[in-house]
């Protein structure tokens, strides 16, 4: 099922993931979907939450990658993988503008963006592994909206995936809704928290820590 056939997420929904942000998501999925992999916040001070279209590029090829602007919706987060990671550019200023004008929230690039300078001029929120000048060809035709896998995590199409300057997280598009709900109530709990923190209380005495170390008696 591609990113365009699947149910769509509630926007309410992608609102409070994205305004939670990736640890906070984290922590309220259970600690599931981290993508493990050191990514470069190219445009800082950006977050978002949005269903994936997913993009397998071949290796060191970015020929799909033009081919996915023929699909790209807006809203989504263009995820752009190849089989191996590595520093060769996916993505510079002319497709990064494609991707803009489709209405892209955002691109996670599992390899190198260049032209950073104007990425960031441009505005568009991108994450990336590396960058790096190395140009990618154009010869192999890889696949779109399929599976991939980035940091360790498995990204399908229409998953929600959730970036800001921590790095990445992925929600099954299936669970975002109890996620977001799990997120709004771990938020409300943690304003409490802050609040009593705030007072001069310890977390070591909020989570009963010193309790458990201390000897009874």
């Amino acid at each position: 099922m591609s990113a365009a056939d699947a149910v769509a997420v509630d926007p309410a929904v992608l609102d409070t993931l994205a305004a939670a942000g990736v640890a906070t998501v984290y922590e309220a999925s259970g600690r599931s979907g981290l993508v493990d992999a050191e990514l470069a916040q190219i445009v800082p001070g950006t977050r978002v939450a949005g269903p994936a279209r997913t993009v397998l590029c071949g290796q060191d090829d970015n020929r799909t990658v033009h081919e996915a602007m023929t699909r790209l919706r807006p809203g989504e987060v263009l995820v752009l993988t190849m089989p191996e990671p590595a520093p060769v550019a996916l993505v510079g200023e002319l497709l990064a503008t494609q991707a803009k004008v489709a209405g892209a929230v955002g691109v996670l690039v599992d390899a190198a963006v260049r032209d950073v300078d104007e990425l960031r001029d441009l505005g568009l929120p991108v994450w990336a592994r590396y960058r790096r000048v190395r140009g990618a060809t154009k010869r192999e035709r890889g696949s779109l909206d399929v599976p991939v896998r980035v940091g360790g995590a498995t990204i399908n199409p229409g998953d929600v995936v959730v970036l800001d300057a921590d790095g990445a997280v992925v929600v099954a598009r299936e669970s975002a809704a109890g996620v977001a709900a799990a997120t709004t109530a771990r938020l409300a709990k943690e304003t409490g928290l802050r609040a009593r923190l705030e007072a001069g209380e310890l977390s070591y005495d909020l989570h009963g820590m010193r309790a458990e170390d201390e000897p009874a008696g």
